[in-house]
């Protein structure tokens, strides 16, 4: 007959929402550790860059510079239009190929380290809360407590600092839109001068103040879908933050490390000790989404690897090597060896490489100017004498983030006389300009409707671009269409 194991009943699964469907308010506790330092000087990092972008200029722009108004955007120096708009298709392709990879090859390293509703919500709000409201115990006592003067004092001082920050965010957002010089005279002409803007702005802050106040990690939960999606994206081999049951359990407290009676063999009682795992639960305290990583890989951990600091630093106090949270694979926890190359993960690769040549290729064949051949409205043609008249219109575009001197010229496969009123034109950048051309062709050498050539070529990168045009005549099908 098998010995009673002693052992801890297992808790009910943790959640960030309670089995009503209500939320449950999650107040993570303080961890040092390696990961956390490092984590905290790449939120550093990319708040930095978030804030900083407006304020950098390349070639008198901004970094980054979103004019919707116009269809202008300016990224990095370089320029586009509502005509480039064909390339978000490439660039969407390849977020969507990069996050199948690094998904089945780094698990959720985005969630945890680079996310905007992690950095925020973890390197500034959080920090900012701990400072009014104390650790971990004094907030939830806190939250137990009556409305006394100094509730209301900790709690309106909090959120006071959170609608700041909220706001100056939320500006930093609107000048991405607006440039950073624009934003500033709004500023100084008031609300009642730029309604619009104004609203967009109210309408981000208070999303933010409702994010990072309340909401917080019910957007990872309940709205974000990619932690349903990583299901399909991970195998055994996807790097995760796992606990090692083989090493830690059966769990026990430290104080009892008393060893647990096993089956008889061979008439002797087999004892063993316990895991290292002595179900202190900081690894659950520390959880941002509250969840108990020893329950396995769950839809709601986002891979911020605070579990990972707290469980070190219970390991170091009891003597125990680091490791029994970790970052590994599910084959790894398992005790099997991971796994780099494996087939999911080189087609994923595979499809990404295309996806980035795709886009690399036509970045580098987009034409650095927009050259279209557009007829003017009325009649197809005009009949001068013994000549044939018809009028178009070269509209030009300059896309380059400087100024460009363009060159046109018509070649005609018969006998033609050419106006314009300029053969060179110099464009500011993203400036446009219509460009009247005549085409005069004696009637003697019009045989039917044939195509005129249009060479623009830009003198600053060399570049040339050829459009066509149709000219018309009498007894042109084209003609009577067009009429």
């Amino acid at each position: 007959m098998s010995a009673t194991v002693v052992a801890k009943a297992k808790k009910d699964r943790r959640s960030a929402i309670n089995p009503d469907g209500s939320r449950k308010t999650i107040h993570p506790a303080d961890v040092k550790g390696r990961f956390l330092r490092r984590r905290r000087t790449l939120y550093a990092v990319l708040i930095a860059i978030y804030i900083a972008l407006p304020f950098v200029r390349i070639n008198g722009k901004p970094a980054v510079f979103l004019d919707i108004a116009n269809r202008n955007f300016y990224l990095f120096g370089q320029t586009f239009n509502a005509q480039d708009f064909w390339l978000v298709v490439f660039l969407l392709t390849t977020l969507g190929f990069s996050l199948l990879f690094f998904t089945a090859w780094l698990g959720r390293v985005w969630c945890g380290w680079a996310c905007p509703q992690t950095v925020f919500l973890e390197g500034v709000y959080r920090r900012v809360e701990r400072l009014f409201e104390g650790p971990r115990n004094q907030r939830l006592k806190l939250d137990d407590s009556p409305w006394t003067r100094e509730k209301i004092l900790r709690r309106g001082g909090k959120l006071f600092v959170f609608l700041l920050i909220s706001l100056v965010l939320s500006h930093v957002f609107l000048s991405y839109f607006v440039s950073l010089p624009s934003l500033v005279q709004m500023i100084q002409d008031g609300p009642a001068a730029h309604p619009t803007a104004f609203a967009w702005m109210a309408a981000v802050t208070g999303l933010l103040m409702f994010d990072f106040a309340w909401f917080r990690e019910q957007l990872c939960v309940v709205i974000c879908p990619y932690g349903r999606l990583q299901s399909a994206m991970h195998d055994d081999h996807s790097l995760v933050i796992g606990y090692d049951a083989a090493r830690g359990e059966p769990r026990g407290k430290l104080r009892r490390a008393e060893r647990i009676a096993l089956p008889q063999v061979d008439g002797a009682a087999v004892a063993e000790k316990r895991g290292d795992c002595i179900d202190c639960e900081r690894c659950v305290m520390v959880c941002p989404t509250g969840i108990d990583i020893r329950d396995g890989l769950q839809m709601e951990c986002i891979g911020c690897a605070q579990c990972i600091d707290a469980c070190d630093e219970v390991m170091d106090k009891i003597g125990k090597p680091r490791g029994l949270i970790r970052y590994d694979s599910l084959a790894g926890l398992a005790g099997k060896p991971r796994r780099m190359a494996r087939p999911r993960l080189f087609a994923y690769g595979a499809l990404l490489c295309v996806a980035i040549g795709g886009l690399t290729i036509s970045l580098i064949n987009r034409t650095p100017f927009e050259a279209n051949v557009l007829r003017v409205r009325g009649v197809p043609y005009v009949l001068e004498g013994d000549s044939i008249r018809n009028q178009y219109e070269l509209h030009l575009i300059n896309k380059n983030p400087h100024p460009t001197r363009l060159r046109v010229e018509v070649d005609s496969p018969v006998d033609a006389e050419f106006t314009l009123p300029t053969e060179t034109i110099t464009l500011e950048s993203l400036q446009s300009y219509r460009l009247p051309v005549f085409v005069r062709v004696r009637k003697e050498d019009f045989q039917g409707p044939f195509e005129l050539r249009f060479h623009v070529h830009d003198e600053s990168t060399s570049r040339t671009k050829v459009t066509t045009g149709t000219f018309l005549g009498p007894n042109s099908n084209h003609a009577r269409n067009a009429s």
